[in-house]
């Protein structure tokens, strides 16, 4: 009897050791994030130039810019992922500042004027929620975000899919957005009379001060109508490891915007028309005019190259055409270099090319029987170096604590940007990354 007992106890016992086994196997899933993690964002960016869109392509192109970001990862349960990014940014712009240039003692567009628009803040607000599958081969997300700046609020949404085959060595994905903006359109100052229902020479802007050169002073100008911005895209990509020290990507991508396309405040001025001036600041012919509509394509690749446990080469190829005109090449190559376990530093450089928009003309190159002009530099032809260098400091045991977080990763790089015109730029940027104990 003691041996039927015995042999009961033991069935019984190794029954439930196989069925707590069994359950262990089907209900545990490692997360696709273990915890908790906070980013924090910064960055410093400058810019200078002399082909200003604001002031018809002459001009200071002087901007200083700060922005902040914090972003929040907090993982739901261990297949979902909430992911919160809210950024603020603040400049101020000498260029943007000649919206209005009689404000200030001498109107010149090479000084900023001290008027309101000399400087703004940006908000953005985004929410992000992924999906991942019980064998974490297929993936979801979704998005929305609003942003609002001085002359200008946008909201947008979009998704994305993923699916990865060959024991995760092969990935396809596919990303659709959307974005609906609406200006508050705001114009050049000297303008503003000639609209309907305005008082033209008679405002008090021109009794106050003296037009020179052309006294007769006759812009070609009415206000937009419409007053939305939209923009859809649909991007589709290709990732695959080629060996255990080698992966490349694909990718494809198709922009349609429609909408009002053109900068309100940014002036044009015709080589046919006489120049009128107060003091040294030459007043609007025109603003800029672009169609309602625009496609952008691009495709382009990535291949990543581990070299060893010291240095890995990262390049970046891509190609785009739209229906404007431009057609452009960019590319990069960035190599990073592991000096110790925890840092590491980013060496890398940009080239990129474009050709000009079909409506795009240098200072006084537009004429006034065009249907469509701009003096935007941005739409011009050009070609840009961009050099960067950047060091990483990475902890995964993340000792080091602020409060409940410990810090992960600290980054801080630095871009130099420089076109084969008068535009130069340079951003430093730093990130901190927390994760909660």
């Amino acid at each position: 009897m003691k041996k039927i007992i015995l042999f009961l106890c033991v069935f019984a016992f190794i029954k439930i050791d196989a069925q707590t086994t069994q359950d262990s196997t089907t209900t545990y899933k490692k997360r696709v994030l273990e915890t908790s993690e906070v980013d924090f964002l910064a960055s410093y960016y400058t810019q200078k130039g002399d082909n200003a869109a604001v002031t018809g392509g002459i001009g200071t192109e002087k901007l200083l810019d700060g922005t902040g970001t914090l972003v929040i990862s907090v993982p739901l349960n261990a297949d979902d992922v909430l992911t919160i990014d809210a950024g603020v940014s603040a400049y101020t712009s000498a260029s943007s500042s000649n919206i209005n240039p009689f404000d200030s003692n001498y109107a010149t567009p090479f000084q900023a004027s001290s008027g309101a628009s000399s400087g703004d803040v940006w908000t953005n607000f985004t929410g992000n929620y992924s999906h991942s599958s019980d064998d974490r081969n297929t993936i979801y997300a979704a998005k929305l975000s609003v942003s609002s700046e001085f002359d200008y609020f946008s909201i947008g949404f979009g998704g994305n899919y993923a699916r990865l085959f060959n024991e995760k060595n092969t990935e396809i994905s596919i990303k659709g957005n959307a974005y609906l903006d609406t200006w508050r359109p705001i114009y050049p100052m000297e303008l503003r009379p000639f609209d309907k229902g305005g008082n033209g020479l008679n405002n008090r802007l021109f009794i106050q001060n003296t037009i020179t050169g052309n006294s007769n002073y006759a812009p070609q100008f009415t206000s937009f109508d419409n007053k939305t911005r939209n923009s859809y895209s649909v991007g589709v990509g290709f990732s695959q490891i080629l060996h255990k020290k080698v992966q490349g990507s694909l990718e494809l991508d198709f922009v349609k915007q429609t909408g009002l396309l053109s900068t309100p405040f940014q002036r044009v001025y015709f080589g046919d028309v006489a120049d009128s001036f107060i003091d040294n600041f030459q007043l609007a012919d025109a603003i800029e005019r672009l169609p309602n509509s625009r496609l952008k394509i691009a495709t382009g690749g990535r291949l990543n190259w581990y070299l060893n446990e010291i240095f890995t080469v990262r390049t970046f190829y891509r190609y785009y055409f739209d229906d404007w005109g431009i057609n452009s090449h960019t590319a990069s190559i960035e190599i990073p270099i592991k000096i110790t376990y925890k840092f590491t530093l980013y060496p890398s450089y940009r080239f990129y090319n474009q050709t000009a928009a079909n409506y795009f003309n240098p200072y006084e190159g537009a004429l006034s029987t065009d249907a469509f002009y701009t003096s935007d530099y941005d739409l011009s032809g050009y070609s840009s170096n961009q050099f960067g260098f950047g060091i990483s400091y990475t902890d995964i045991f993340a000792k080091t604590h602020l409060w409940k977080f410990g810090l992960k990763n600290i980054d801080l790089k630095f871009y130099q940007y420089n076109r084969n015109t008068t535009f130069r730029s340079s951003i430093i940027t730093t990130g901190l990354k927390f994760i909660m104990d």
